[in-house]
């Protein structure tokens, strides 16, 4: 009974969808919807059930695994009704159906599972069945190019799971995580094996999540269907955050694993946030967006704030199944703006200066005005988390459009109906995640630095578009760093990619490529 409360339905139901797609090619459509609306309506009321089963114990029911199937089951029923329209008059249909039908049956075995064999194998599986949808296009090398380099990089995070396994049950004699916790409750320190194996567990989180430099897979991956799009930049790489959250016994005692967290999180954030600035193309800012946003959710989790990486995980799926499945539309809303005519960009320094002041007061004013109504709650945020905040709502603060005192108030208003916003689904996930375990002031402080100083370049660049930095940073920038190419240079030279022959759709005095990159 307790293995159907905790979401077990949902892969159930994808994996039988997936065998049935496999049996009948021609209905191939009318399984994936089916399985789709059964995944979703199945989950519900697990999710209505184990909510109303109050009186069971906290451990009995996984609350984190129950959030994000419900998650995936919201994110694949919208994917496919999607997909079954965009992809209408295309080729090999069926194959691309039984991809996405096995992709989403993995992915929800990995969130639903309490042993991590289960969770490891989830993990790979979804990373094969993603690269049948990257490479659905077949005839276009940049997509072979791209999934080729998406396989060695998760082939590399597979070894280490297979290692931090190895290690994890020569340490603990377990590999269920109920077993883990048990043995973890009683050890005062790690033994050096546990320490490897967070680690390892680390390092192919940061693998799987497109954190820098073996990022380049992410940002290339628009040669494939817009809905795969939707599916990776929405779910898949989100994983690695939401692995590491299942771990978060393990990584409160593993301080070398959450400085590694926080340092290539941290790094990544703000090299593909500067890296966004330059692009023009709306899905690959997206994408390096998503980059950025992987790395952010990275440092939460190595600064020990779970409920904050899982409230992060999800709302950035949301929004970015969103953005990629009506990236139409915004190029359309951004000539409509465009004909409005364009802000100026240049604002006084005192203005960008004190926004981050004014949004840092009504972030504190309104986390008091919470404890003070509801003390029960329990709402704390560390002064990392607080500066980052009031740094990412200064911008709403700029005004871009006037200086008006109605605007400034409307302005204000906003950015303090989205603090209470933000308080009232921090204060819901608090109750979803694991409590936040502490961390070394050091690592605070570097959080604090690297966004400040994000914040800071960013208001440079503004003020000064054609000056000395922006005409030496922009090349830099625009090129990524030249990180991807590095990568790709040395992972080609030690693994050439075999591609496949080219469509004639070539110009007749085009020479073919070789057929090794």
């Amino acid at each position: 009974m307790m293995g159907l409360l905790n979401g077990w339905l949902l892969p159930a139901c994808y994996m039988t969808g997936f065998a049935l797609a496999c049996l009948l090619p021609r209905q191939h459509w009318t399984v994936a919807r089916i399985t789709a609306g059964l995944g979703l309506a199945s989950t519900l009321v697990t999710t209505t059930a184990a909510g109303l089963a109050a009186g069971l114990a906290d451990r009995q029911v996984d609350k984190p695994g129950l959030t994000v199937a419900l998650l995936i089951a919201l994110l694949g029923w919208v994917i496919i009704r999607y997909a079954a329209r965009y992809l209408e008059g295309e080729a090999q249909q069926p194959r691309f159906v039984k991809a996405l039908l096995f992709t989403l049956a993995c992915v929800s075995l990995l969130v639903v599972s309490q042993h991590l064999v289960l969770l490891v194998l989830g993990w790979s599986c979804t990373s094969l069945g993603l690269h049948y949808l990257l490479t659905f296009y077949r005839e276009r090398r940049t997509a072979q190019v791209v999934a080729h380099k998406k396989f060695i990089v998760s082939r590399l995070a597979d070894l280490s799971l297979l290692a931090a396994l190895v290690l994890i049950y020569q340490a603990a004699g377990t590999l269920s995580l109920r077993g883990l916790s048990d043995y973890l409750a009683h050890q005062d320190a790690l033994p050096t094996g546990l320490h490897w194996a967070a680690g390892l567990f680390a390092l192919a989180a940061i693998l799987k999540s497109a954190q820098l430099p073996l990022h380049g897979w992410l940002i290339q991956v628009m040669e494939a269907p817009t809905p795969v799009s939707a599916l990776l930049h929405a779910g898949v790489v989100n994983v690695g955050g939401f692995v590491l959250i299942r771990l978060a016994e393990l990584l409160a005692l593993a301080p070398a694993s959450q400085i590694l967290l926080v340092l290539v999180g941290s790094l990544t954030a703000v090299l593909a946030s500067l890296v966004m600035m330059t692009r023009i193309s709306i899905k690959v800012r997206l994408a390096w967006s998503t980059c950025a946003q992987m790395g952010f959710m990275l440092v939460e989790v190595g600064l020990g704030l779970y409920e904050l990486a899982l409230l992060h995980l999800v709302a950035h799926s949301f929004y970015k199944a969103h953005a990629f499945l009506a990236a139409g539309e915004t190029v359309s809303e951004t000539r409509a703006l465009a004909l409005l005519g364009t802000p100026g960009a240049r604002r006084s320094l005192l203005r960008y200066l004190l926004s981050p002041v004014v949004s840092g007061m009504l972030v504190a004013g309104s986390l008091a005005g919470w404890q003070w109504l509801l003390p029960a709650a329990g709402l704390t945020l560390p002064t990392a988390a607080t500066l980052v905040l009031a740094l990412g709502l200064a911008p709403l603060l700029w005004l871009e459009q006037g200086r008006s005192v109605a605007l400034l108030a409307h302005a204000g208003l906003r950015v303090l109906l989205l603090i209470q916003v933000y308080f009232v689904w921090h204060w819901l996930f608090a109750g979803l995640a694991p409590a936040a375990s502490g961390t070394a002031p050091w690592l605070m402080a570097w959080v604090c630095v690297a966004f400040v100083l994000l914040y800071g370049l960013q208001i440079w660049l503004r003020r000064h578009p054609q000056g000395r930095l922006a005409q030496r940073l922009y090349p830099w920038a625009y090129c990524g760093f030249y990180l991807d190419e590095t990568f790709t240079r040395l992972t080609f030279a030690l693994w050439p990619a075999r591609l496949g022959k080219l469509q004639p759709t070539m110009r007749p005095d085009t020479t073919p490529l070789g057929e090794t990159v």
